[in-house]
């Protein structure tokens, strides 16, 4: 049987608390009672949620440090990998994104449930937060998970972290090529040299990637531009 604590423990330097493992279950519990309700996640076996939900989420950490104080996850979705990173890291300040309200509404819930304090769940196209002021530029860390190809996700990301943060996609067996295609757009938007951590999902063998990017410069104003354009028109 897959079990995320088995999993951490032996293909990561990770030793889930009993805390953390509880949360983890309840976690599990209010995804699967909610998909029963409205399509949350394509994933509905619990073994396989452990691996391909929460573990691929934790990879993340392969990257973000324990001391992190601030990071905006970007279409959410049931709130993967926001909810997992914030299990792990308490202190952190975060803030789910989605443009589906129901998928808002439930991380709402399922942070209350989950007593995660410090988390924020906003029902918003990711293009307005860019532009906003209160979110423009103020976090440590933006992150997102199979939301769109990188030259689109780099204009949604770079504008919402702060010079000296980090945008971090997670990412396929695609990671390289859609590098390449990305390369001007994070140039343009401030970000310096990719950093690109390669590896596979224990069991299945998937491949997966970690694309990190550090915000070198401020973002130029007229990015992003308006909802809709960056998909439509990416920077390239």
């Amino acid at each position: 049987m897959l079990n995320l604590k088995s999993l951490l423990a032996e293909h990561t330097k990770i030793d889930l608390t009993p805390v953390q493992s509880a949360a983890f279950e309840h976690y599990q519990a209010l995804l699967l009672e909610w998909n029963q309700k409205f399509n949350l996640t394509a994933i509905t076996d619990p073994q396989e949620m452990q691996l391909k939900h929460f573990y691929d989420s934790l990879t993340c950490l392969r990257a973000i440090p324990p001391d992190a104080k601030s990071l905006i996850d970007i279409g959410c979705g049931a709130g993967l990998p926001g909810i997992p990173l914030k299990i792990m890291l308490p202190g952190l300040k975060l803030v789910l994104v989605d443009s589906v309200g129901k998928k808002v509404e439930f991380c709402k819930i399922a942070a209350q449930e989950l007593g995660l304090t410090d988390v924020t769940a906003l029902h918003a196209r990711v293009e307005d937060l860019g532009q906003d002021k209160l979110h423009r530029e103020q976090y440590d860390w933006a992150v997102a998970r199979a939301v769109a190809p990188l030259p689109v996700l780099a204009e949604y990301l770079l504008p919402l972290v702060c010079v000296g943060g980090s945008m971090l996609a997670q990412k396929g067996a695609s990671a390289a090529s859609e590098l390449e295609l990305a390369n001007k757009a994070i140039r343009i938007l401030g970000g310096g040299q990719a950093k690109v951590d390669s590896f596979e999902l224990p069991v299945t063998h998937d491949q997966r990637a970690l694309i990190q990017v550090v915000k070198e410069r401020n973002t130029p104003a007229q990015y992003p531009r308006k909802a809709g354009t960056p998909s439509k028109k990416p920077l390239g």
